[in-house]
């Protein structure tokens, strides 16, 4: 079902200690409810990283990395990632050599529909739902500010919104967005030159 969404803010929260540390953002929705996003979850297994949102009224979502890289990294990255939306995957594919936001644009598959994510800056970004012949589309906009314990994510929704659309939206502010910023795709492009030259002389 979807309706409309009033703004609606999450806080940057952290507990537990160097075992069980966990952090992220807590809030809530008027129309959804009470929302928790831990990223990442405690870590139960090497080469994985995983990220979790969950709430009362929405599916829990999961974005999940796994590789070598994932043991010096906070956050889970694009790279090597499944995305899960209560029991159903979402299907992701990017222009890795986009030029810009939206060439660089996460495309995404969920529940029948097509989505698109892209990284307005750093700090903020947007996941919309693209229109069809039944349903005009929605977009979540979400920024974060401050610093310390005076973080927050602004969360923001124009149209109709379901309870998907907003976990497969918050899951992201608990994802390495880096690759899909301007700044980021060079820094990605230049070490991806780097690792084929470095194969190439063995």
């Amino acid at each position: 079902m979807h309706t409309a969404a009033t703004p609606f803010t999450l806080h940057a929260w952290k507990e537990g200690n160097r075992h069980d540390y966990r952090s992220g953002w807590k809030g809530t929705s008027h129309e959804f409810g009470d929302i928790t996003l831990t990223c990442p979850l405690p870590r139960t297994a090497s080469a994985t990283v995983v990220s979790e949102v969950r709430g009362g009224l929405i599916p829990t979502a999961s974005f999940e990395a796994r590789g070598i890289h994932t043991d010096v990294v906070r956050l889970p990255t694009l790279n090597r990632s499944t995305l899960r939306v209560g029991d159903a995957m979402v299907y992701m594919t990017r222009n890795r050599w986009g030029a810009t936001h939206q060439q660089r644009s996460l495309q995404l598959k969920y529940a029948g529909d097509r989505y698109r994510m892209w990284a307005v800056d750093a700090r903020e970004y947007v996941v919309s739902r693209e229109a069809d012949n039944e349903d005009p589309g929605v977009t979540i906009r979400v920024r974060e500010s401050g610093r310390g314990k005076r973080k927050q994510l602004a969360v923001q929704v124009t149209g109709q919104v379901g309870e998907g659309d907003i976990s497969l939206a918050l899951i992201f502010a608990g994802v390495d967005r880096s690759a899909l910023t301007r700044r980021g795709a060079v820094r990605a492009g230049f070490s991806r030159v780097t690792h084929l030259f470095a194969e190439s002389q063995y």
